[in-house]
């Protein structure tokens, strides 16, 4: 294994001094490193992919100096665009260093989410044009790698990408926890008590991650009907939409979508979208813990804006935000009947039990079970 300190300073040798992205579970350590080792000029999370491209982009035009964009392999769907449209040889010749997560590589058992683009990952980079290496597992190696990468940049002004394979880097806990919001609740607290004071005959969407495992694991610990749920085990930031979609044409049913901070933050737009069509039959709750839980716990932007004003302003019709389990409690009560849409922010701490489990249904069959109570 490769000792993520290791890997930073071949970087810094290299004069490269500049991080973002959107962190990722095989990336955990190297991300914790570097928010504990890196400025926040230096270091930033950035809401999405694509964004982060953007931000550097800009660090490069300003100091003409390559910087490093992190992300797990399903983050590049987010991150073409601007790939092809700016950083591209074709087009305005931006060198960075593209760290990108190998989730589902073939042969590694992984989620059902990234089995498929686990096994095109390779094959994307190469369609894009963007020379890779996968990250070897010693430091002679890597060095080699590494230079292979800088010679690369002398030449072309262009991205080039490392794949790193789970296990590579060598286990690192981040020291810098970041924002203490001081919650009371954990997230699956108030996962169950939302579930438990729900309409015996709501709809659930659910975002990926821990919520979405968690609302399993809550499903069986009552001994209730998995099929009420979909279970949005990838598709980081969409789950909004698809509630959007299904009560849009389901008004007859009760939806609540469940999301988190990160995924809301990802694709903010969506609550443009929402609060425009406004159907009277969605309650979007956030649980807002202002940290990416499931990938290692780097922090979010989200304690430092008001995600309620947003919503408002987009057009939601009744807003909440809790922090406690009585107000919270009391507002799901409040809106447990269809009543126009409703935004929700409850504050969550960090964390997750360690022996949080994993929905033990395929995608295809939680979608049929889904589809099937719509019909009802």
């Amino acid at each position: 294994m490769i000792d993520v300190s290791f890997f930073y300073s071949e970087l810094k040798k290299n004069n490269v001094d500049f991080f973002c992205g959107v962190p990722d579970s095989l990336l955990k350590s190297f991300c914790a490193f570097i928010t504990d080792n890196c400025g926040d000029k230096k270091h930033i999370v950035a809401v999405n992919e694509g964004a982060a491209i953007g931000l550097a982009a800009g660090y490069y035009l300003a100091l003409g100096k390559i910087p490093l964009i992190y992300m797990q392999n399903s983050g590049i769907g987010n991150a073409i665009n601007p790939l092809l449209s700016l950083a591209d040889f074709d087009v305005y010749q931006i060198p960075m260093i593209l760290l990108i997560g190998w989730r589902g590589e073939p042969g590694i058992k992984d989620e059902p989410q990234h089995v498929k683009q686990g096994k095109v990952t390779c094959d994307i980079l190469k369609t894009l044009g963007i020379p890779y290496s996968i990250v070897e597992n010693n430091e002679d190696d890597v060095k080699k790698q590494m230079a292979q990468c800088f010679d690369y940049f002398s030449k072309n002004s262009a991205p080039y990408a490392f794949v790193v394979r789970k296990d590579i880097f060598k286990p690192y806990v981040l020291q810098n926890k970041g924002y203490d919001n001081k919650a009371q609740m954990s997230r699956e607290e108030a996962i169950e008590d939302i579930v438990n004071l729900s309409n015996e005959n709501e709809a659930f969407i659910s975002t990926t991650g821990m919520i979405s495992r968690e609302l399993y694991e809550i499903r069986d610990k009552y001994k209730m009907n998995h099929s009420h749920d979909f279970l949005t085990v990838g598709s980081m930031g969409h789950a909004s939409h698809i509630a959007l979609g299904a009560a849009l044409e389901k008004p007859e049913i009760r939806f609540t979508c469940l999301d988190g901070d990160g995924a809301v933050l990802m694709h903010l737009g969506s609550l443009c979208a929402i609060g425009t069509k406004k159907p009277f039959n969605l309650r979007h709750i956030v649980l807002n813990n202002g940290a990416h839980d499931s990938v290692g716990g780097q922090p979010t932007i989200a304690p430092f804006i008001d995600i309620c004003q947003i919503a408002r302003a987009a057009g939601y019709e009744k807003v909440y935000s809790v922090s406690n389990k009585d107000e919270m409690k009391k507002v799901l009560a409040q809106t447990r009947e269809n009543c126009g849409l409703i935004f929700i922010e409850i504050i969550v701490r960090k964390g997750a039990r360690k022996d949080l489990g994993r929905p033990k249904m395929s995608p295809v069959e939680n979608k049929e079970a889904f589809m099937q109570f719509l019909k009802k």
